[in-house]
């Protein structure tokens, strides 16, 4: 249900009428004669729902309706605490049991149910309260307040600023200019995106001014964030000054008249702002195709949104960047005081540090700027109070500043509610933190902030939440796997503005030490991000003052700081402990026994913040964590998990460093709910036929401290085709060697491949040829590492059926026989970006590729031993046109000998050449030299030759 889900503004009540209804119906939970109380809670309640729910659109609200709703939120989240502390403390009686061991059970919960009886009794009485106050002070909660202020559009500014005070859009403006302007007399349609603040209003205001003589018809349209679609397209008619007789009211009408306005006319159009695709699909019909060379300019946020408007265009898209910091210092002091150079030598320290808090953000800097500019004498002590108020511009503390939280609000106004709540989120993380795709969407399932649709996979439609908030601009990409951001940041400013709506919700705190707590408002603390790391760690007691705000916290996510908060905070949803003290020799022990009482835990992450070794009690016994969906460590220790984690029945999620005690046996086949387990060792035979029983393993990481026998093999492979959801598998060994040496080519035998799988890493598992089963039937394959005795051409060109295929890594340890030679044969591999490859012999000379083939290589890296060179280089790489700068890297694998570095370039030389002369951009021979030890089992004098 898609209202059952927790939001910042309305807590949880969406959530608590489904919990209300169970605990009704559930007789085992008999609350002594309060039923009454709690229909009464569950039949006010969803109107209460219904007027938050409205409130949540309303840009600003009347301090009375601001704190009615504080106070209804408030009451979620503590009706909610209470009935899941009942649930934990009374738990259901088993159906099957007899009377007296009914009236047993009864008899040892009645102190539980005498508490949270009289608890609902006083959660009655404040809900009877709030809603008092609000009939007595006469208000509405779903009616806006009442203002006569109009807000002035702020991309006004941006249209008007002279060419002189431009700094850092030279560029970007010849780059889209000479874009725009080609031979070509097709309609062209550009979109230029980026998240607020970046200048794109200004830089499509700039390339429109310098273009605009060379057409008879140009319009500069802003777009509304909620337009009025018929306001809009009058105002493309009066800019465009098209003539109308009377008045037209309808839409068809209107377009009609552009279109015919248009059809003889070049036209260039910017349309700014844009903010949803069906405006889009409206706006964009009024542009004909008339083969005049026309161009049509559009700026937007969205990325979905520019994708459509490249729909039916060849068009690319022109994605705009933050200043670089020579940009940002010349606009920012170019501004005050003409150049750097005139800057005064003591507020160069404090410049850069407010520099660097815009973080290239055009809007910033120049708000910023402007602001020091009006002071009549520049003081280090002002702009000191300026630096330190960019972190509450949102405050109202800096009217000045007030224009980039407007901008960057817009477009968090425009989120859908669930998506609003998911991006405050992000402010439990530290500014300039890199914040892992995965690890976000599973604490966000873990608070309820996910939609539960028709029963869909919650983590897949997290994922999308996570992809849009990119597309979106509000979260910035920083790492990508094969096509996928699995890791982003948070702009600076973005943050600022994440954090000021937190305060606003009583969302998320951030703090430095637990005193600063006591420095907040009345309500209690909900989810906090603890971040001693500045002030060293703060093992202090909590205080009496602090402890009842954090008896209710729902995530925690702590850098240092006192563990003795995890004995106060039962209800934790979501637990992030970065652990470790800098400096400590030996291994450092961490106690974190009360874990196990966290019955509300969904989520828990603990990660080593320094390299020196660490060791964590976990506690013996974790039964009792029966929502537990994710478990990760990341620390080396020689404990091992209790053995009782196999009775988790919601775990799904569970890595842990290499070498930590797993269950062996089958205990681990009892783990059904496992999606993901990384750094599992085989031990022995049971392990690994115990593996087959998790049969909804999809990310599976196969660690051992020594070869596999062959019995092993045999049961490891039976249970790798069991596993039929699997979408990625890597093995590998602990202390070096192999994982197994499977020179019976037993992995070949595997009945029923995964077919569902994206990446396979078996680098570790030594096979003798390449398994048949890896062929185009393997669809979504797009890593695939091997490591093979013997391979022939026959075997590369089934591997170069495979049609998702972006990265290869083959170790090979011999050639073919004869002589022969390795073809890659045309039109194989059409998607490869990637090659890596390692060979026992003369690999160099013996390699040959066919035109046509892997189109889209964009980068080749070549091991080989030194002393088997023949001296001239791979036949064909000229064919190869996609390689680019840097892209053809050389590592000859050679003792403490000089490698002659010469000798490779000029075997080189000529292939570079007819490279260049096919098209292909010219690449750069990279060249680097490798020990023997590096890749030891490709070295001929290895045993196993």
């Amino acid at each position: 249900m898609a209202e059952i889900v927790v939001s910042a503004s309305k807590g949880v009540i969406g959530r608590l009428l489904a919990k209300l209804t169970e605990l009704m119906e559930n007789k085992s939970a008999n609350l002594l004669g309060v039923s009454k109380n709690i229909a009464f809670l569950k039949d006010e309640l969803p109107t209460m729902n219904a007027l938050l729910e409205k409130l949540e659109d309303a840009d600003e609200l009347d301090p009375l309706v601001k704190a009615w709703r504080n106070q209804a939120r408030e009451l979620g989240y503590d009706i909610e605490d209470c009935i899941d502390d009942f649930a934990q403390r009374v738990g259901g009686a088993d159906v099957d049991a007899g009377f007296i061991d009914k009236i047993s059970h009864f008899l040892k919960t009645l102190r539980a149910r005498l508490e949270t009886a009289e608890h609902i009794k006083d959660l009655k009485i404040r809900l009877l309260e709030i809603n008092e106050r609000h009939k007595r002070y006469k208000f509405s909660p779903g009616s806006p307040p009442s203002s006569s202020s109009v807000a002035i559009d702020r991309r006004l500014p941006a249209l008007y600023t002279e060419s002189a005070n431009l700094v850092g859009f030279e560029g970007p403006r010849e780059e889209v200019i000479k874009c725009l302007i080609d031979t070509d007399q097709r309609l062209m349609v550009l979109p230029i995106v980026g998240f607020g603040g970046l200048g794109k209003t200004t830089l499509a205001n700039e390339v429109y001014k310098n273009i605009r003589e060379q057409f008879r018809a140009k319009a500069f349209v802003p777009v509304s964030q909620k337009p009025d679609i018929v306001r809009l397209l009058s105002g493309i008619q009066s800019k465009l000054e098209i003539s109308v007789s009377s008045p037209c009211f309808e839409v068809k009408d209107i377009i009609d008249s552009i279109r015919v306005y248009l059809q003889h006319r070049r036209y260039l159009v910017v349309v700014d702002d844009l903010w949803d695709a069906p405006t889009w699909d409206i706006i964009g019909s009024v542009f004909p195709e008339n083969g005049m060379g026309c161009r049509v300019i559009v700026t937007t946020r969205v990325e979905d949104v520019a994708r459509r408007v490249c729909s039916n265009h060849q068009e690319f898209i022109y994605r705009m960047k933050p200043l670089s910091d020579e940009d940002s210092r010349r606009l920012f002091f170019n501004r005050i005081f003409v150049s750097e150079d005139n800057c005064p030598a003591q507020l160069r320290d404090i410049s850069y540090r407010i520099l660097r808090k815009c973080c290239g953000l055009p809007l910033a800097i120049v708000t910023i700027s402007s602001l020091l500019a009006s002071r009549p004498e520049p003081r280090r002590k002002e702009w000191e109070n300026i630096q330190n108020s960019i972190g509450t511009w949102g405050s109202g503390t800096n009217p000045t500043l007030e224009g980039v939280r407007q901008i960057l609000y817009l477009s968090y106004k425009d989120l859908p509610h669930h998506l609003r709540t998911c991006f405050l989120y992000l402010g439990i993380y530290p500014e300039d933190f890199t914040i892992k795709r995965d690890d976000l969407i599973r604490q966000w399932v873990a608070e309820g902030f996910v939609h539960n649709i028709y029963g869909r996979n919650l983590e897949e439609d997290a994922k999308s939440y996570f992809n849009e908030l990119i597309n979106r601009s509000l979260i910035q990409p920083k790492e990508t796997e094969y096509g996928e951001v699995v890791s982003c940041t948070v702009h600076d400013m973005m943050l600022d503005m994440i954090l000021n709506r937190c305060v606003e919700d009583n969302f998320i705190h951030v703090v430095y030490n637990l005193q600063e707590v006591e420095g907040q408002h009345e309500f209690k603390v909900r989810r906090l991000l603890l971040d001693s790391r500045a002030v060293g760690s703060d093992d202090a007691k909590i205080s009496a003052t602090n402890a009842p705000r954090l008896l209710q916290l729902r995530s925690l996510q702590m850098f240092g700081g006192p563990l003795s908060l995890l004995l106060l905070s039962k209800h934790l949803r979501v637990l992030i402990l970065h652990l470790g003290k800098p400096g400590t020799d030996g291994n450092e022990r961490v106690d974190l026994t009360a874990i196990g009482q966290l019955f509300q835990l969904r989520y828990l992450k603990i990660v080593r913040l320094h390299p020196a070794p660490l060791v964590v009690e976990l506690p013996a016994e974790i039964k009792g964590l029966e929502y537990l969906s994710a478990l990760e460590i990341d620390y080396t220790s020689e404990s091992n998990l209790p053995l009782d984690i196999v009775r988790l029945p919601c775990l799904s999620h569970l890595i842990v460093p290499s070498g930590i005690g797993l269950p062996h046996g089958h205990g681990i086949g009892r783990m059904k709910s496992l999606c993901t387990l990384k750094n599992f060792e085989i031990v022995d035979i049971r392990s690994a036929t115990g593996l087959g029983e998790l049969t909804n393993l999809k990310d599976l990481e196969l660690d051992s401290r020594r070869a596999l026998s062959g019995i092993e093999i045999d049961a490891l492979v039976t249970s790798l085709g069991k596993l039929h959801k699997l979408v990625y598998l890597r093995t590998s060994a602990l202390q070096g060697g192999c994982f197994c040496d499977d020179e019976n080519n037993q992995l070949s035998s595997l009945s029923h491949p995964p077919l569902h799988i994206e990446r396979l890493n078996l680098v570790g598992w030594r096979l003798r040829r390449v398994p048949k089963w890896i062929n185009g039937n393997l669809q979504n394959l797009c890593l695939l590492s091997l490591a093979v005795t013997e391979m022939s051409t026959d075997e590369v060109r089934v591997l170069g059926e495979l049609p998702s295929l972006i990265k290869l890594i083959l170790l090979v340890k011999r050639l073919p026989p004869c002589g022969a030679a390795i073809v890659f044969t045309a039109a194989g591999f059409p998607e490869l970006e990637c090659m890596e490859f390692a060979c026992g012999g003369d690999v160099m000379s013996r390699m040959c590729f066919e035109p046509g083939v892997m189109p889209k290589l964009q980068r080749i890296v070549l091991f080989y031993l030194d002393d088997q060179w023949s001296g001239t280089a791979p036949a064909g790489i000229e064919h190869l046109l996609n390689l680019r700068l840097r892209d053809i890297q050389l590592l000859p694998i050679c003792d403490d000998r000089t490698v002659a570095e010469d000798h490779i370039k000029t075997a080189f030389t000529e292939t570079i050449k007819a490279h260049r002369s096919r098209g292909g951009a010219e690449p750069y021979l990279h060249f680097s030299r490798l020990r023997k030890n590096t890749i030891p089992w490709i070295l001929p004098d290895d045993p196993l030759i």
